[in-house]
């Protein structure tokens, strides 16, 4: 089942270091935060991925190409010209598609440009910027059982963000922006989708989170999957920093591996 990943965007919340590089190759613990995402659902048993690049995608693309020399031991051998031998790896078990779906393509028009890289199965779809503790199997699993085309992952958080109307049996029924009486339940990313949600997308111009998932919930085909651990997005420098610390005093909740 494959993983697709949001990492297109420019970034503009933290451009102390995304006017350097995509938001998702900013680093935390010395590793983007992508490899870290990615490192989240390996753990699982799912390890084939699919990257919405756009802004910076060369940065990800060399990331990758080179992946093999900076997550290994190497001898340099230049008594024999410029020989290497790579001596030990901690090589993922990855298969990894860096595609360029455009430099100011909206998050629908994104997934829309992976449709045949997808194919016909479901997958797994999450943003490149947010870690978290779910268990994804048993999201899965949920999203096997209720048989709808979309599961989104529902997180309790702060009231930055807009709201999600769910109903007592999970269904999502709408989305709103917030005021002062909400809750505080968002969208958090870590999504499974059934190959025709792509089918509500109309082009470039689609915000996923817009029409496409409005529709869905107006149908009926949108369920929620609670999840009331660990969820944190790298929006700002201090998200960054916040990060950055529970990965130094050992108490990062989303590595498991």
């Amino acid at each position: 089942m494959k993983v697709v990943i949001l990492a297109g965007g420019f970034g503009t919340r933290i451009t102390e270091e995304s006017q350097f590089k995509p938001k998702p190759m900013i680093e935390i613990g010395g590793q983007p935060i992508l490899w870290h995402i990615m490192k989240e659902y390996s753990h699982y048993g799912f390890n084939e991925f699919v990257i919405c690049a756009g802004y910076k995608q060369q940065v990800i693309k060399e990331y990758f190409a080179n992946y093999y020399l900076h997550h290994g031991d190497i001898t340099f051998d230049f008594t024999q010209g410029e020989k290497k031998e790579f001596i030990s790896s901690s090589v993922e078990p990855w298969k990894v598609t860096v595609v360029d779906t455009g430099l100011n393509t909206m998050t629908g028009g994104r997934i829309k440009r992976i449709k045949d890289v997808v194919g016909d199965e479901s997958f797994f779809l999450t943003y490149g910027d947010g870690v978290c503790d779910i268990d994804l199997k048993k999201e899965l699993e949920f999203h096997k059982k209720h048989k709808k085309l979309a599961t989104i992952c529902a997180i309790s958080v702060d009231q930055r963000f807009g709201v999600m109307e769910i109903d007592k049996n999970g269904r999502v029924n709408s989305f709103r922006e917030k005021n002062n009486e909400d809750g505080s339940v968002i969208n958090g990313g870590y999504m499974i989708l059934e190959p025709q949600v792509i089918d509500y997308i109309e082009g470039d111009k689609t915000v996923f989170e817009k029409e496409p998932l409005e529709k869905l919930a107006k149908e009926g085909q949108l369920m929620s999957y609670r999840h009331d651990g660990f969820w944190q997005c790298m929006d700002t420098q201090r998200d960054k920093l916040k990060l950055e610390q529970l990965l130094i005093d050992g108490k990062a909740p989303w590595k498991k591996w």
